[in-house]
């Protein structure tokens, strides 16, 4: 009798221990596709911002056509054929993860369509409109991460105890984590961002998810941060000044940069003019691509695609000509956005905080770092812009291998974060996510 006893105890154990050992097969598995899209993506990314700069350094002429066309042509795409991809991505995760639970649920998120999220940021980057691709990579992973644990747990193999949400979150999350090859990033904006305002169990096995993707990364590209190794001073006389300086200027130009995605072409133009703008997207994203391109035409093309050089750049402690590059950026970045078509905001905003800490290194004669104003403006920018410092500081910090740098990233986009508020009240990406929800509810 005990022997059977034990024989059965035995048994039982060794069943739980093969059912957890499946879930983190699983589990991996999962990471591992997301990391796997994230990279393709970036390879892709790549390479349409590597044509664009051929192209355009060839026939600039070229711009003044190629731009404005190809912009009308993803705004007439995007909302035809592929609704809920336009813009970032993010506000689109965190719309699907506020829907209550029913039919409705994943349409924000479905596998097919937002897999069409990486061949039109690909377009709109190879045409030159200011993009990221680590929005996209949010919404893709979550996709991804969402598919993948409905068809686990459809044929009972694992995640019986992980609803929708906590699959969500741990895809975009470890999207973004491959997207800046910063594990420990992904796991903070799913904390930050995602967390916000929705109700997450946070297991174990999300997180781990997050970190997996990241890691995974890793150990495919190599440990090397998405910029530069930052080489530039760590502190300076008087630092705690230039923080808060840095922070309250990032604030003001991030929360006008908020307020201007938020409210949207119709928004900023006199009442007689709104009817029109929305009823003619197409029209309008033509327009658009002429400001984009005058203002490339202007920058000598700094502000198309990602501005990824402008930021190594910066780091390396040269000069940016024109000086206004990163408030042109800003401008860019916005009539992008308002164009409706897929792509993020967010390498753009460091870009453009990078711009603003090189402008505000003219005029200190030398008495602190450039390369330092630099990083302290992007972290606080990008704080400002989705008013989620803790995030903006470990991104930058993660990065740009800048460890020792990282309380002065918090303290100076705390303070953009408290300034930008009381220009956009909500953030930006809650905003944006609530204009998605509202569509899924009334269209479907």
């Amino acid at each position: 009798m005990n022997l059977r006893y034990f024989l059965h105890k035995k048994i039982r154990q060794s069943q739980r221990i093969s059912r957890k050992s499946l879930e983190f097969i699983c589990l991996l598995i999962g990471a591992t596709l997301v990391a796997l899209f994230s990279l393709g993506f970036a390879k892709l990314a790549e390479l349409g911002l590597e044509w664009n700069a051929h192209w355009t350094a060839k026939y600039p002429l070229a711009v003044w056509v190629v731009l404005p066309l190809g912009l009308a042509f993803l705004a007439w795409f995007t909302p035809k054929y592929t609704p809920y991809v336009g813009g970032s991505g993010i506000p689109q995760v965190i719309a699907a993860m506020s829907l209550p639970y029913g039919a409705k649920k994943n349409y924000l998120v479905q596998f097919v369509q937002t897999l069409w999220k990486i061949p039109l940021t690909f377009l709109a980057m190879l045409f030159g409109a200011s993009v990221g691709r680590e929005g996209p990579s949010v919404q893709v992973g979550a996709a991804v991460m969402l598919a993948w644990g409905n068809l686990c747990r459809k044929h009972s193999l694992a995640f019986r105890g992980l609803n929708a949400n906590e699959l969500m979150a741990a895809g975009a999350g470890g999207g973004l984590a491959a997207a800046f090859n910063a594990p420990l990033a992904g796991v903070i904006f799913a904390l930050e961002e995602l967390g916000r305002g929705v109700l997450l169990r946070w297991e174990r096995r999300v997180l781990l998810g997050v970190l997996a993707a990241g890691f995974i990364l890793v150990a495919i590209e190599g440990n090397n941060p998405y910029f530069p190794l930052y080489q530039g001073a760590h502190s300076a006389q008087n630092m705690l000044l230039w923080v808060i300086m840095c922070g309250a200027i990032c604030g003001i130009f991030a929360g006008i940069f908020a307020r201007l995605l938020a409210k949207g072409v119709a928004g900023v133009l006199p009442t007689m003019c709104r009817a029109w703008v929305r009823r003619h997207p197409v029209y309008v994203a033509l327009i658009l691509g002429l400001i984009l391109a005058a203002l490339g035409t202007y920058t000598h093309g700094q502000t198309y695609g990602t501005g990824y050089h402008v930021v190594t750049q910066a780091l390396d402690g040269q000069a940016i000509y024109p000086e206004s590059t990163g408030i042109a950026k800003l401008f860019a970045t916005v009539a992008t956005y308002w164009t409706g078509i897929a792509g993020g905001i967010f390498t753009p905003a460091l870009t453009v905080g990078a711009g603003i800490g090189s402008h505000i290194a003219t005029f200190t004669q030398d008495l602190v770092d450039t390369r330092l104003l630099v990083l302290l403006c992007m972290a606080a920018f990008l704080a400002g812009a989705t008013q989620s410092p803790v995030t903006a500081a470990v991104v930058v910090m993660e990065m740009t291998g800048s460890q020792p740098v990282l309380i002065w990233l918090l303290i100076g986009g705390i303070v953009a974060t408290f300034i930008s508020r009381q220009i956009m009240p909500k953030p930006f990406y809650h905003f944006a996510a609530g204009r998605f929800r509202q569509r899924v509810q009334e269209e479907t």
